[in-house]
């Protein structure tokens, strides 16, 4: 499983992301695109250029915008299965 989390410096549902993906033990890279032009680029070109804000979780190719759990519970378990 690929996960990536896009965050932002200033951002309370980013850290709470983090937190739900740490106690399930599962393995995820954060690119925080306020210090990281190139990972602000990469989500632009994955969001078609419409960012909302963040955080924007990337599973698998799915995309996930904002803290989610129903979605985010959905996509690892199915990808888990």
């Amino acid at each position: 499983m690929n996960i990536v989390i896009y965050t932002t410096s200033y951002c309370p549902y980013c850290d709470e992301t983090k937190n739900f993906f740490d106690k399930k033990n599962i393995a995820y890279e954060t690119k925080n695109i306020d210090l990281d032009r190139d990972a602000y680029d990469e989500l632009l070109q994955k969001l078609n250029g419409q960012f909302r804000g963040t955080p924007v979780i990337d599973i698998n190719g799915d995309i996930i915008e904002g803290f989610d759990k129903a979605k985010i519970n959905k996509l690892i378990n199915h990808l888990t299965i």
